[in-house]
């Protein structure tokens, strides 16, 4: 009877507890009301203040439209149609039953052909070529004997991502000795510039030119709005300072901090993760110079484009992410379409990725990597007119 009783009181006492709180309900959505409608006063503001700023409207909507349809279409870890050279010594049907059965694959195009080893392994150093077939001139009697590998692949092996489509390539490759009821042995894979396989191999040099391109073009993209909200443009403004002088004196500090973070990354990597150098450092510091003007001119037309320090921010960010999934340092450049290809060379990175790892990895020269030196170059003088050209424009 006890416990009933008490049972009893503490349903009671919860009872009246809820009925006493009901009583408060009007006051605290009074007091909501009233904190809503100030909050929704400072909501209405920044819908109407992000409305009237175009660039910004259209990096909220267009931001996400463009990086999906972009990157869903270019992002593609398949890798295709790798530039193959060919020396072919035995010329004979078999061996080019063995080349047309590696070409329908679609993973190596033969986009090179020659006698000479050596002129054929230079195209690779070069970066022309991703590997090359040998086939030797006693083709048809390795075919006979099933007792040695009927080819030799010459693979560049600064890249897994190549490393692993040539395996599975070499796996399920269709064998001529089929024909013969010899059994089979796969082609002989030779790796240069990364023996070991590591990913670190391939991960460092690369980045370099990543860790630059996020720098520069952040530190550089607020520069011309910097001054603008500091009330220092009018006073450039009046100076005789003539524009591409003033756009070269914005970049030329920031040169010497690129060359200061190119020695910092370069030197921490190949301690850290043991990455050897082949090629000349003079060679790596005279393209690192190159590529950060470039990329130094890309952040000031940002800059000339932005009218706040926020907006410079995004319109870093939306360059900077095609910049990186499109340079073929995460997902194979040869493994992305044509269109995507084009949209990714048109970016510093692009071509500095191949010189970078091509000096580093394979010991190239820049006399080797001259396309992507000259490519570079002509990206650096597009990138710096358009501050200079935008800056006129502000002055009239």
């Amino acid at each position: 009877m006890n416990l009933w009783r008490a049972f009893t009181f503490i349903v009671v006492g919860l009872w009246r507890a809820f009925v006493f709180s009901l009583s408060w309900v009007p006051p605290l959505l009074r007091l909501v009301r009233f904190w809503f409608r100030r909050t929704s006063a400072i909501v209405d503001k920044e819908i109407r203040q992000l409305f009237r700023e175009r660039l910004t409207l259209g990096m909220i909507v267009g931001l996400p439209l463009i990086q999906i349809v972009l990157f869903g279409y270019a992002i593609n870890t398949d890798v295709r149609h790798m530039a193959a050279g060919l020396v072919d010594h035995a010329d004979t049907s078999m061996s080019r039953q063995l080349v047309d059965s590696l070409e329908a694959s679609q993973v190596l195009d033969f986009v090179s052909r020659s006698g000479d080893v050596a002129e054929m392994l230079g195209e690779m150093r070069r970066g022309d070529l991703r590997t090359v077939l040998y086939i030797p001139a006693d083709f048809e009697r390795r075919l006979s004997d099933g007792d040695r590998p009927l080819a030799q692949l010459m693979v560049d092996a600064g890249d897994p991502t190549i490393i692993s489509a040539i395996e599975r390539l070499v796996q399920f490759l269709p064998s001529p000795r089929a024909q013969t009821g010899q059994p089979d042995m796969p082609l002989a894979l030779r790796f240069y510039y990364n023996p070991e396989r590591r990913s670190a191999v391939q991960i460092v040099p690369a980045l370099v030119g990543l860790i630059l391109n996020f720098t520069m073009i952040v530190f550089t993209a607020v520069a011309v709005v910097r001054e603008r909200e500091r009330g220092n443009l009018e006073f450039l403004i009046t100076t005789p300072v003539r524009n591409y002088e003033l756009m070269l004196g914005k970049i030329a500090p920031y040169i010497l901090i690129g060359l200061i973070q190119v020695s910092i990354v370069y030197f921490a990597g190949t301690w850290l993760f043991r990455v050897p150098t082949v090629g000349s450092l003079l060679d790596l510091y005279i393209a690192s110079l190159v590529f950060v003007a470039a990329t130094l001119g890309i952040g000031l037309s940002i800059s000339t484009f932005a009218k706040s320090q926020f907006q410079a921010i995004q319109g870093a960010i939306f360059f900077m992410l095609p910049m990186l999934l499109l340079s073929g340092f995460m997902f194979p450049f040869d493994g992305m379409p044509r269109v995507a290809q084009w949209v990714g060379l048109l970016f510093p990175i692009t071509h500095f990725v191949e010189v970078v790892r091509g000096i580093i990895l394979r010991g190239a020269t820049l006399a080797d990597l001259a396309p992507q030196m000259y490519a570079i170059s002509g990206l650096f003088l597009v990138s710096i007119a358009i501050p200079v050209l935008r800056f006129t424009k502000r002055l009239d």
